[in-house]
């Protein structure tokens, strides 16, 4: 696959085609839009400023360390 082998053209025709067959479907029925964006909610709630929902899960064993940051992390280790 496109993803898998890391095609970056291929990856960008299979985008410019679906792109292409959405905004036909869109053209031809407006209301699609609607359903799409309420099933893509539905799939990936917002929180109520309206960003996705972001979750973060980590495991460390032994002596391993996990950082994680919804942003900046700045780590100072002596």
């Amino acid at each position: 696959m496109a993803t898998e082998s890391d095609d970056q053209e291929m990856l960008n025709e299979l985008r410019a085609q679906w792109e292409g067959q959405l905004r036909r479907l869109f053209l031809a029925h407006p209301a699609a839009a609607g359903e799409l964006r309420r099933l893509l909610d539905e799939l990936s709630p917002a929180d109520a400023a309206g960003r996705p929902a972001i979750g973060q899960h980590a495991t460390a064993s032994g002596q391993a360390r996990v950082y994680q940051a919804g942003r900046d992390q700045h780590i100072t280790e002596r």
